[in-house]
C-alpha cells in the first residue's frame, strides 16, 4: 500500500496508532486531565470540601475550623482512657484443648504415624504440640497417656474411664527431686 500525504485517512490512523504506543497510562487518567482545574470536576467552587472519609477526621478541625472545635467539641482531638494490660484481657492465658479436640488430634497423628505409645497405649505431649491445659469437652474413644501441665477434674476422669491416664509435668520433676529425710538427733543439754 503506498501511503499518500493527501489521504487524511490513512494518516488519522497512522498517528492514532503511534499516540497509543507513545502514551503512558498515567497520562489517560482522568486526574491527570484535571490538573491545574480549580475544583478538579467537582462544580462550584466550596462543592467536595468539609466532608471526608468515614471515621476519619473531619476536614479543617485543625486550621480554619479551629473556633468550633474550642466552643463545641473541645474533646475532639486527644486520646481518652487506657488500654487494659495483656495479662488483664486475657492473652496470657494457657492454650487449651478439649477431649473432642484431642481425640482428633490422635487421629492425625496417628494417620502420620507420629504417634508414640507407652505400656501400650498411644501417648501424647500436649506441651510440645503447643497445649498447657486438657479441659473436658467431648468424648475419648480410645485409651491414651497424656502428658499436659494442667487440666480439669472432669478431664481426668474421662481420661480414667477410657483406660488412659495423665502425667502432669509439674509432678513429674517433683517425684524426681524429692528431698531424702535425714535422722534428727535431739542434743540433750544439762539444766544449771
Amino acid at each position: 500500500m503506498v501511503k499518500n500525504k493527501c489521504n487524511p485517512c490513512v494518516m488519522s490512523k497512522h498517528k492514532h496508532t503511534m499516540g497509543l504506543r507513545a502514551m503512558s497510562p498515567h497520562k489517560l487518567r482522568k486526574t491527570r486531565k484535571l490538573r491545574g482545574t480549580r475544583t478538579v470536576g467537582w462544580g462550584q467552587i466550596g462543592q467536595h470540601r468539609k466532608h471526608s472519609q468515614k471515621g476519619g477526621r473531619k476536614v479543617g478541625r485543625h486550621k480554619h475550623l479551629w473556633t468550633y472545635i474550642l466552643r463545641y467539641e473541645p474533646d475532639y482531638f486527644g486520646k481518652r482512657g487506657f488500654k487494659t494490660p495483656q495479662s488483664i484481657r486475657g492473652l496470657n492465658k494457657p492454650n487449651a484443648i478439649n477431649i473432642g479436640q484431642l481425640n482428633q488430634l490422635i487421629d492425625k497423628l496417628t494417620h502420620e504415624k507420629q504417634l508414640t505409645k507407652q505400656k501400650g497405649k498411644a501417648y501424647i505431649d500436649l506441651t510440645a504440640h503447643g497445649y498447657h491445659k486438657l479441659l473436658a469437652t467431648g468424648k475419648l474413644t480410645k485409651p491414651i497417656i497424656v502428658k499436659v501441665n494442667s487440666y480439669s477434674e472432669q478431664a481426668a476422669k474421662k481420661i480414667e474411664e477410657a483406660g488412659g491416664q495423665i502425667q502432669r509435668e509439674r509432678q513429674r520433676e517433683e517425684t524426681q527431686e524429692e528431698p531424702k529425710e535425714t535422722e534428727k538427733t535431739v542434743d540433750e543439754t544439762p539444766k544449771t
